[in-house]
């Protein structure tokens, strides 16, 4: 019981943990790319929930020096993810885009069949 407790304590970094083996599974096991995307699309949002959950502080509030407030959250994480997430939705353009490219000199987007392609030429 105290093992269920622990973990309703600490659900969202289970829920993260879930997410991030997910994605690891999808790119790892399909052969399909644009599954591969779905997949390191959804295991860089569990990166960004990461980073994210420690950095909000109970109680806390901007970091404007004011004499009323005496606990103040740390707004670094959340720069670094709003990049993050630029970054992601660029890579994930550029993989669409080659995948794109992959379909039209290959006729297909399926690992296995490109290799097959590859080895008869």
């Amino acid at each position: 019981m105290q093992t269920l407790g622990i973990i309703l304590d600490h659900y969202s970094y289970v829920i993260t943990i879930f997410l991030m083996m997910s994605g690891l599974y999808i790119v790892a096991a399909r052969g399909n790319m644009v599954k591969k995307l779905v997949g390191l699309s959804i295991f860089q949002t569990s990166v960004y929930l990461l980073y994210i959950e420690p950095a909000k502080i109970l109680g806390g509030t901007a970091p404007i020096l004011d004499p009323a407030f005496s606990v103040y959250s740390n707004p670094l994480p959340h720069v670094l993810i709003l990049t993050a997430i630029v970054v992601g939705v660029a890579t994930l353009a550029l993989g669409l885009a080659l995948a794109v490219r992959i379909n039209e000199a290959y006729g297909t987007i399926e690992e296995d069949e490109i290799f097959e392609r590859d080895r008869e030429t």
